[in-house]
């Protein structure tokens, strides 16, 4: 195949690529600029294997290993696209993460043990090397760190959580600048103990920190994943890797910033700092609750077919409650009686960015109903009811009223500024701060105690009785 042939290929997928990640950033355009990177991966893929065609080192077994991998990978992805739950979606973006990392790890690993068969000498190409091992190996064993805490299976032990942790972590990075060097020098030597202590490194960065930030440092490592493709992509001399994994390295720090703002969380305290319910539990923020308000599903009923506007906020709760589709049928009867209903969606709302509409998407809620922070806080004085499901710091008003609190100055959702709050709880468990929330005391917010799929089922049932929505 023609050079220009190929290079036309890779022209088009960097293209469809960039309108891919540009269409992330709007709700309406997400799911079609999904399809549209995959478009561009798939190209890239075919553009690189015709250009392999008739090479003489790409034999009939060769060509079977790779067939046999794109399969896999495919029927991989597929069941793993149709099986995972919502509320573990940041465990796959983190897996997926990894693999990332190790694939970049591992061409960069061919790269270094036979640089004749891929043409790997000199500076610049060692140099890659070095940068693809160092952020590969952090990468893969970061992101396999973060799923395994995030699903439960990993904890953290008592001593990561004490300063000895730092020294250690210094001391690997100390070891793999040293093994970098050597490499460098002498053009191989000091290979595995590059690739030992960074991946050690990126057990050590990973294990102390709480699960409230793991999400931001998948963040991090999804950034981490495309420097070390891009690095690969010096290595191998492809310059649509380059691009490719240069703009996921953009669009992982981007994301990052924006749930460290979101978090009010500065990026150095999210990884060298321990969890941030850590450091709470004796701030002005904490003590028990004094003034709580319940009422009962058919109180809210009543009040919410009095409502002519109503604010929606969904958290993490309601995506482990699966309660994305009840909640749809209710804001369906409501909508059927007359009443505006709205999604307020903060950043961090859910275990990353996105989740939420995700979440709603998939029970057909329309997009121009999920509204922003910054565009529906504006909104909440002239709301008659707002129902809180999940959500706990994101509503805390204490970010904008306790310079003494830790959520102080991080953005939230003001939902106590609307005439009637129903907040939506299994019980009165702290958010991801370990603070109580003022919110709940407020005299016009009354508590609906119970798993969020039941609490809205009741409710949906006590609508019907009442004849909201009926025709």
């Amino acid at each position: 195949m023609s050079d220009f042939f190929k290079y036309a290929i890779d022209l088009v997928a960097v293209l469809l690529l960039a309108f891919g990640i540009k269409g992330l950033s709007k709700v309406r355009s997400a799911r079609g600029a999904n399809q549209l990177a995959a478009v561009a991966m798939g190209l890239a893929v075919i553009g690189l294997l015709l250009s392999y065609l008739g090479q003489p080192s790409l034999n009939a077994q060769a060509w079977t290993w790779i067939l046999a991998g794109t399969a896999v990978g495919g029927v991989f992805g597929a069941i793993t696209a149709q099986r995972v739950p919502m509320t573990s979606m940041p465990e796959v973006v983190a897996l997926f993460n990894g693999c990332g990392g190790m694939s970049s790890l591992l061409v960069a690993l061919a790269a270094a043990l036979y640089p004749a068969a891929l043409d790997a000498t000199g500076i610049v190409a060692l140099v890659s090397i070095v940068i693809s091992v160092f952020v590969g190996s952090i990468t893969f064993t970061g992101s396999i760190v973060a799923m395994a805490k995030l699903q439960g299976w990993l904890s953290t032990p008592s001593w990561m959580q004490s300063k000895a942790r730092h020294l250690v972590n210094i001391a690997l990075a100390v070891v793999a600048l040293i093994a970098a060097v050597e490499m460098i020098r002498n053009g191989g030597s000091g290979l595995w103990l590059l690739v030992v202590a960074s991946a050690l490194l990126g057990v050590g960065v990973t294990l102390p920190i709480g699960g409230a930030d793991m999400p931001v440092v998948i963040s991090l490592l999804n950034s981490y994943s495309g420097v070390a493709a891009a690095a690969a992509g010096f290595v191998v001399g492809s310059q649509l890797l380059i691009v490719a994994g240069a703009m996921v390295g953009a669009a992982g720090l981007i994301l990052t910033q924006v749930m460290c703002k979101g978090m009010n969380r500065s990026l150095v305290s999210v990884l060298f700092g321990g969890a941030l319910g850590a450091s709470s539990t004796a701030s002005s923020g904490g003590g028990e609750y004094t003034n709580i308000t319940s009422c009962s599903v058919e109180e809210c009923a009543l009040t919410l077919e009095a409502a002519e506007r109503v604010i929606i906020v969904p958290g993490y709760g309601l995506a482990v409650a699966q309660a994305q589709h009840t909640l749809r049928e209710v804001t369906r009867s409501l909508e059927a009686a007359g009443i505006e209903v709205a999604y307020a969606i903060h950043p961090v709302a859910g275990r990353m960015p996105g989740h939420m509409n995700v979440l709603l998407a998939e029970a057909d809620v329309p997009y121009e109903q999920l509204k922003e922070m910054d565009v529906i806080n504006p909104d909440f004085p002239a709301t008659d009811v707002v129902l809180v499901l999940g959500a706990n710091d994101v509503v805390n008003p204490q970010a904008k009223t306790d310079p003494n609190s830790p959520l102080y100055g991080m953005p939230v959702l003001d939902v106590q500024q609307a005439r009637t709050v129903f907040v939506v709880k299994r019980g009165m468990s702290a958010g991801y701060s370990g603070i109580k929330n003022d919110l709940f005391e407020l005299g016009n917010t009354s508590m609906v105690f119970g798993d969020a799929k039941k609490v809205l089922g009741d409710l949906l049932g006590e609508l019907k009785e009442l004849g909201v929505g009926k025709k």
